[in-house]
C-alpha cells in the first residue's frame, strides 16, 4: 500500500516550491488533497501538472487568502464537502519581507504574522475536530532553520518562524490525548520558484544555482523542494506514529553562525 492511502490532506502554500512538491508526493502516495494558495492561476497550473503526472490523483484546489481568519473555516468546509474527512494538515503558506526591525512597519508585521503564524493556528483550530475523528490525525508545520538561526534584515519572518516551533510543541502537548500528532519541518536553503525569480534578476539561471557551491550548509548546495517534501511525507504518515512535538531540520547541515 502507498503510505497515505485513504488519507485526506490539506496543504497550504500549494502553488509552488515546497507546497507543490509535497502535493505531488502526497498524490503519488495515495492521498486525496485540498491544495490551497492565494495565487489562483499558478494553483491551477500545479493542479493540472499533478493530475497529468499522477494517474488518478484527486485534488480539490482552493484559491483563498489564508491570512484572513475566515479562510480557515472555508478551507475545512471545502475539504469536508469534497472528501468527507481530514487526516493530515500541512501548514506551509508563507510570505517574506525585507525590512530591518528599526524600519519595520505595523502593516508589514500584521501581514507577516497573519500568513506565517496565525494562519497555522487558525487552520489547526478549525481542522482539529476532523483530525481527532480520523484517529490518526497529523499536523506538519513548515518553519525554517532561521527560527533558530535568525539574520539581520528579516526579523519579522524569522520571529514568525520561531513562533511556529512554539505553536507546534504546545499543540502537540494539548492534542496527544486526542490522537493528533503535531510536528515541524525546518527547511534550509531550498531552490523554490521564488528564489529562481529572485536570482534571475541578477542574471543567474536555475541551472547556475544548482551547479554553484554555497557556504550556507555543509553539503554546499541548494535543496530541491522534493527533498524537503520527503520528511513532510514521513511525519504525515503512520510510519511516524511515535513522533510528536518534534522538529526535523531539512537543511543540508546548515551552519550555525
Amino acid at each position: 500500500m502507498a503510505r497515505l492511502d485513504g488519507k485526506v490532506a490539506i496543504i497550504t502554500g500549494g502553488a509552488g516550491g515546497i507546497g507543490a512538491a509535497t502535493a505531488r508526493l502526497f498524490a503519488e502516495e495515495g492521498a486525496r488533497i485540498v491544495l490551497v494558495d492565494i495565487d489562483a492561476p499558478t494553483l491551477e497550473t500545479v493542479d493540472s501538472e499533478i493530475r497529468a503526472s499522477v494517474p488518478g490523483a484527486e485534488i480539490a484546489p482552493l484559491a483563498i487568502d489564508v491570512g484572513q481568519e475566515s479562510a480557515a473555516r472555508a478551507i475545512v468546509d471545502h475539504a469536508l464537502a469534497r472528501f468527507g474527512r481530514i487526516d493530515v494538515l500541512v501548514n506551509n503558506a508563507g510570505i517574506r519581507s525585507y525590512e530591518p526591525l528599526d524600519q519595520a512597519r505595523a502593516e508589514t508585521w500584521a501581514k507577516i504574522l497573519s500568513v506565517n503564524l496565525l494562519s497555522y493556528a487558525y487552520l489547526a483550530r478549525e481542522a482539529l475536530p476532523a483530525l481527532r475523528r480520523s484517529g490518526k490525525g497529523a499536523i506538519v508545520n513548515i518553519s525554517s532553520t532561521h527560527a533558530y538561526n535568525p539574520r539581520g534584515g528579516m526579523g519579522q519572518y524569522d520571529a514568525a518562524k520561531a513562533g511556529i516551533i512554539s505553536l507546534t510543541k504546545t499543540l502537540a502537548f494539548e492534542e496527544v490525548g486526542n490522537g493528533v500528532r503535531v510536528n515541524a519541518v525546518c527547511p534550509g536553503l531550498t531552490l523554490t520558484p521564488f528564489h529562481v525569480r529572485r536570482f534571475a534578476a541578477e542574471g543567474k539561471t536555475e541551472q547556475d544555482l544548482r551547479a554553484e557551491k554555497t557556504n550556507h550548509n555543509i553539503q554546499g548546495r541548494w535543496a530541491d523542494p522534493r527533498e524537503v517534501a520527503y520528511p513532510i511525507l514521513w511525519l504525515a504518515s503512520d510510519e511516524a506514529s511515535v513522533m510528536t512535538a518534534s522538529v526535523i531540520m531539512a537543511d543540508g547541515g546548515t551552519r550555525v553562525l
